[in-house]
């Protein structure tokens, strides 16, 4: 082994992107990095947005301590990173890895769909061990919060599940390594705009359908996401700045970073605009693509402003925000 070698193999992680990414868009995972924990020591407060599979991608290992360190103070997901970290608890032992998933022909897929298994890359999560023992549970919730005449968000009843230990007997996996369970501790709110389109918002639907819940009132709406984010915000930046990490785009990006034009032109109060904007994305730049939008492109709308510190990573999120959080973590 090299002298190179072994000083490399003691260093942290943290300690390693700044010796070894220092140019190009390996330097701005450590600008961006720093950027974060610039924001923090400053008294700021961070809000995280999910997009992807992240949770199917087993992010919950490094988000988890993420949240449980006060690095995070809120989230926006896709329903679908909010039920499938609940998933991979309860299910983890079933699930199957596709290291070849490019090479599956039609019929290859279809042998999986016939086993009751739904592919996520490389990734198949089980119907009946993941989502449907999910729903046994959940569908109980939903049935209780209509007879007591009570709604609830989304996430809510996912908190509802853990903290009322429903299915604490079934965990499969470290309960350290679920950002779920970290975000239910710390009773961080989460937002999940378009739900219904999520294995479990489908469910949902099929259940008042069948009459088994009487409305569509007891999930709340995007809606009013929208309307208790505008008081999460302008109550939390009352006193401090809260910034905007953004992995990946869709709805769970675009909805929460439009809390501030909301408030500043529709409703024509005052408030803070972030303090602080990074996305990871791995989608090309290109014309009236928001996802691939560059972040200047959001200070015309009201959301930034042009000295707020902004990066945008081009990766894979599944390969560096675990290597942006170590280094958040390791300050």
């Amino acid at each position: 082994m090299s002298v190179m070698e072994k000083s490399d193999t003691s260093l942290t992680i943290k300690e390693f992107m700044k010796k070894h990414y220092r140019h190009f868009n390996a330097a701005v995972v450590v600008d961006a990095s720093q950027g974060y924990v610039d924001h923090l020591s400053r008294g700021g407060k961070m809000f995280m947005t999910l997009a992807g599979a992240m949770s199917t991608a087993e992010l919950g290992i490094s988000l988890a301590e993420m949240i449980r360190q006060d690095k995070i103070h809120g989230i926006c997901c896709t329903g679908a990173n909010l039920e499938e970290d609940i998933f991979n608890l309860v299910a983890h032992n079933y699930y199957e890895r596709i290291p070849g998933y490019r090479d599956l022909t039609p019929d290859q897929e279809l042998a999986l769909r016939d086993r009751g298994l739904n592919r996520v890359t490389d990734t198949c999560i089980p119907e009946e061990e993941a989502m449907r023992r999910i729903e046994h549970k959940v569908l109980k919730l939903w049935q209780r919060a209509d007879k007591e005449g009570k709604s609830y968000f989304p996430y809510q009843f996912m908190y509802q599940l853990i903290s009322e230990k429903l299915i604490e007997e079934d965990y499969q996996i470290d309960p350290k390594d679920s950002w779920m369970i970290a975000a239910c501790e710390k009773n961080i709110p989460i937002w999940s705009p378009g739900w219904e389109d999520s294995t479990l918002g489908n469910i949902f639907v099929s259940n008042v359908i069948k009459k088994n819940i009487s409305g569509h009132h007891v999930v709340k709406s995007g809606l009013e996401q929208m309307q208790s984010l505008v008081e999460w915000y302008t109550q939390i930046t009352k006193d401090t700045s809260l910034g905007f990490f953004q992995i990946g785009g869709g709805i769970a990006g675009d909805f929460p970073i439009c809390v501030v034009p909301l408030i500043t032109q529709d409703l024509k109060t005052d408030c803070k605009l972030w303090g602080y904007f990074c996305q990871i994305s791995d989608s090309t730049t290109s014309y009236g693509s928001y996802s691939g939008a560059v972040p200047n492109e959001k200070i015309t709308w009201g959301k930034l402003d042009s000295k707020t510190p902004s990066f945008i990573v081009e990766s894979d999120a599944t390969i560096v925000a675990p290597l942006m959080f170590s280094y958040v973590l390791a300050s």
